[in-house]
């Protein structure tokens, strides 16, 4: 499966567990942190904000740990020793051929970042027999490839971005449902009446601060680990970039 496919399999898969987490927790939960977490006494629910914001969560969770695996994958592809990492040999125009046949994945498989390297770096050098040539190819692959990189994470961005967005949503709601409340306001003889009307107002600024802490953790955790897989897939970029450096642009020979 190409990248893609296999991004959207997963946010399927985290929307499920997503789900199932949200109902085991809405069991299991003490009531005061289940109406933190979840909302539980929303006459909406399951269909809260809380709710939603989770779902998003495990949404941007299997897209980080999509990008984390693919980051260890382009890691593991340096234990290959897909290049002479001796001192003495040299690399000829000729000897570029085996080499391309290696590292060349089968049909319907997604070459990784060194794979793509070299296969470039020895087209271009069979074809235009320059060192310099293959050197600037390599720059600008890699500039190409951090730039493909950044654009993979577009889609989670946008998920750290809508978390917090949709918790001061509820905050705007939950403010205005106490406003409301507090227009209602009833005679303060009637005790009871009283008494129901605060538990209106202070759980509708209960919603309100509830959505933005929720959202603010789960966020902060999504940014965290949003960094961590980029990190790792930069790292395995920068990597392969200087192993095709050391032992394939440096050891091109012209003659």
């Amino acid at each position: 499966m190409n990248d893609t496919t296999v991004r959207v399999c997963a946010a399927i898969c985290g929307l499920i567990i997503g789900a199932i987490f949200i109902g085991v927790m809405s069991l299991t939960l003490p009531a005061n942190f289940g109406e933190t977490l979840l909302d539980l006494s929303s006459e909406y629910y399951p269909f809260t904000i809380q709710n939603l914001m989770w779902l998003l969560f495990f949404v941007g969770l299997s897209d980080v740990l999509v990008r984390f695996i693919r980051g260890s994958r382009e890691l593991r592809q340096m234990r290959l020793h897909l290049l002479p990492e001796d001192e003495e040999t040299m690399l000829r125009a000729q000897d570029l051929g085996p080499i391309y046949t290696r590292v060349r994945p089968p049909p319907l498989v997604e070459p990784n970042f060194l794979q793509r390297l070299i296969m470039r770096i020895a087209l271009q050098f069979q074809s235009g027999r320059s060192v310099a040539q293959a050197n600037a190819l390599l720059n600008s692959s890699l500039e190409l490839f951090q730039h493909e990189i950044d654009l993979k994470y577009n889609m989670m961005r946008y998920m750290v971005w809508l978390i917090p967005t949709l918790g001061f949503i509820g905050t705007v709601v939950g403010i205005a449902d106490a406003l409301g409340e507090a227009g209602d306001m009833p005679d303060t003889s009637d005790q009871s009446a009283l008494t129901d009307w605060m538990k209106e107002l202070t759980g509708s600024l209960g919603l309100a601060f509830d959505t933005t802490l929720v959202a603010l953790l789960l966020s902060a955790v999504l940014v965290f680990l949003m960094h961590v897989a980029q990190g790792r897939e930069e790292s395995a970029l920068n990597r392969a970039g200087q192993y095709c450096l050391d032992n394939l642009v440096n050891r091109l020979y012209e003659k």
